[in-house]
């Protein structure tokens, strides 16, 4: 766990070739801007346009105000717009003012703004992603990243608002000393070049570092999870595992921050040589201002001038050239959240996908299938045939590793075959729309999820988009949910789950109960429950398929299960070993067969006698 994790692809080699590619996903990155507020973008450019005009605008009525202040020491008198100036000084820094906290204002609603809607595109675009990619770590990664694009990159933006003006400040100011000498400006210019070149090369080494340590930060997090969730919060207690996982934590820790370290002090020794460079040049040219006026050649307001614009222009230059850094640098970073939202899923619906047959006529044929999971050479499925007819229960069962719950995935097209196809009333299935075939399925997984919602949500969930007041109740009653939901302080309307203050935790069975009325609020032609009663007792196990005749009355249904006293309603069983077909029939016909159904049966009843 301690091991070092590299990247051995990410190198220094044509680092500014990549900040320039990373560079084209800016115009990617302002639309999105601009998606997320409209309004918000139209203030803070108007208010970042005035800012930057008004430097220029307060040097040059100061330049007026000092040069009548000198004319009248010379025996000249004020002329009679003096105090309008002066008053206009004024207005001028007043309107800096107001338009510096507009700016503020605006900047931190657009990063509510682009942080809310950042977020939702990422949650959106993966919900939609294979359900292969989240087994990649690879993925993971990059979809670690692309989370913290949601917040980070909000600084990006607000670089590129200070950069355009910056800019326009640095022009206005520039075109007073071009005015006067066109060598003092490149002075200006060359002094800051070092030191932005420098920065840009701290910033990639950065950015390298960061993507070598996306994999040990993904690690902390589990291990931070690990060390307090509820969940492995008795192991953690009975086993003494709390300082195993605190001496990792750390160990991984120690790493990243000393790596870190390392690079903050070479980019702090560094940074600071380069920058006594861009020191120098602003006072060699501020001196020579200082030597013109002494000798007579300039007034005191066109020192005042040139002094404002040399330190105004070298500012906002070097602000230029950094913040043109940190964008090219940052935009490198935008590569992962907009090469994560170009994803596309494998499996998808053509454009000219068929909607699922309703009611469905033949059902479903598996044809040779054959199926390997993503990265692993070893089939689960190997030449399977396997037919599942409208009206039918059919049950599978077998040992771990069989291919049980892969028939359901391929069923449900969260994988397509390897090899082999499987049909829908004899249509392939991938000529079928994704999401109506969807609606048309109602799964409940053995590893169902546990909503941190209230009991109502929980049910609803099923299918979201119909589910009602009168369907949840009922839904709830068939499955024994409203059992559970009726000793509830706050019934329907009551969390569930410990995350949340007020909620209340139920029992593997409740929530079982509670998952299996998704099932009926579902109202789908093909029911899949895999393992839907493992966290029952035997009681409540009966009770459950007793009414569950009722659930399939007229659809077809996929039970697996590993309780034989479970799978003997169904019409057909189906045993699988090795990726095949060993035996089918029904509990009577299996048995009387003496073959692998027998024996397991067998081994089971025996345990009860």
């Amino acid at each position: 766990m301690g091991e070092r994790v590299s990247n051995p692809t990410l190198t220094l080699r044509g680092s500014w070739e990549q900040r320039l590619r990373a560079l084209r996903h800016i115009p990617a990155l302002m639309r999105i801007v601009w998606q997320s507020g409209p309004p918000v973008i139209c203030g803070v450019l108007s208010c970042r346009l005035v800012a930057a005009l008004i430097p220029v605008a307060m040097l040059t009525v100061s330049k007026k105000i000092l040069d009548a202040v000198q004319a009248h020491y010379g025996g000249r008198a004020l002329p009679p717009d003096f105090w309008w100036l002066v008053a206009a000084e004024f207005g001028l820094a007043a309107l800096g003012s107001i338009a510096g906290r507009a700016i503020g204002y605006f900047d931190s609603l657009l990063a509510d703004r682009f942080s809310r809607h950042v977020s939702l595109m990422v949650m959106d675009h993966a919900s939609r992603l294979d359900l292969a990619s989240y087994e990649d770590p690879v993925f993971h990664d990059k979809l670690e990243r692309a989370r913290v694009q949601a917040t980070d990159r909000i600084a990006m933006i607000q670089s590129m608002g200070s950069v355009g003006q910056q800019m326009i400040a640095a022009v206005s100011l520039s075109l007073g000393i071009l005015w006067f000498s066109p060598w003092l400006l490149v002075v200006l210019v060359a002094a800051v070049l070092p030191a932005f070149l420098g920065e840009s090369h701290f910033a990639f080494l950065g950015y390298a570092q960061n993507m070598r340590q996306t994999p040990i930060r993904r690690r902390l997090d589990y291990l931070r999870v690990l060390g307090a969730s509820k969940e492995s919060a008795k192991e953690l207690r009975l086993f003494g595992l709390s300082g195993f996982l605190v001496g990792q934590y750390e160990q991984l820790a120690n790493q990243i921050y000393d790596e870190d370290v390392r690079l903050a002090g070479r980019r702090l020794w560094a940074g600071a040589a380069l920058s006594l460079l861009s020191t120098g040049g602003y006072y060699g040219a501020y001196a020579y201002v200082i030597y013109r006026t002494v000798t007579g050649a300039m007034t005191w307001g066109t020192l005042q001038f040139l002094a404002g614009a040399i330190a105004g222009t070298s500012a906002n230059i070097q602000n230029v050239f950094s913040s043109f850094s940190s964008i090219a640098d940052q935009a490198l970073f935008l590569t992962d959240l907009v090469e994560f939202l170009e994803v596309r899923p494998k499996i998808r619906s053509k454009p000219d996908a068929i909607p699922a047959p309703r009611p469905i006529h033949h059902g479903f044929v598996f044809e040779k299938v054959t199926f390997a999971y993503p990265g692993n050479q070893r089939n689960v499925l190997e030449q399977l045939d396997f037919r599942l007819e409208p009206g039918e229960r059919v049950a599978l069962i077998g040992e771990n590793g069989q291919g049980k719950t892969t028939i359901v995935k391929l069923l449900t097209r969260l994988y397509d075959p390897t090899g082999g196809r499987i049909l829908l009333d004899g249509v392939d299935l991938r000529e079928y729309n994704m999401e109506d075939l969807d609606s048309q399925v109602s799964v409940i997984f053995q590893d169902f999820m546990r909503y941190e919602l209230t009991a109502r949500e929980n049910i609803a969930v099923g299918r979201i988009e119909v589910a009602h007041n009168g369907a949840i109740r009922r839904a709830a009653q068939k499955s024994l949910a409203d059992q559970v939901i009726e000793r509830l302080p706050k019934r329907y309307d009551q969390q569930l789950g410990l995350r949340f203050e007020g909620g209340v935790d139920l029992s593997g069975g409740e929530w079982q109960k509670i998952a299996l009325a998704r099932a009926y609020v579902r109202d789908a032609q093909l029911v899949i429950l895999d393992e839907p009663t493992a966290s029952l007792d035997a009681r409540s196990e009966y009770e459950v398929f007793q009414r569950f005749a009722e659930l399939t009355a007229g659809k077809m249904a996929l039970l697996i299960s590993h309780r034989f006293s479970t799978v003997r309603m169904a019409d057909r069983i189906v045993v699988l070993e090795n990726g095949r077909i060993a035996e089918q029939g029904s509990h009577g016909q299996l048995v009387l067969l003496g073959g692998r159904y027998a024996a397991m049966f067998e081994l089971q009843a025996s345990s009860y006698r």
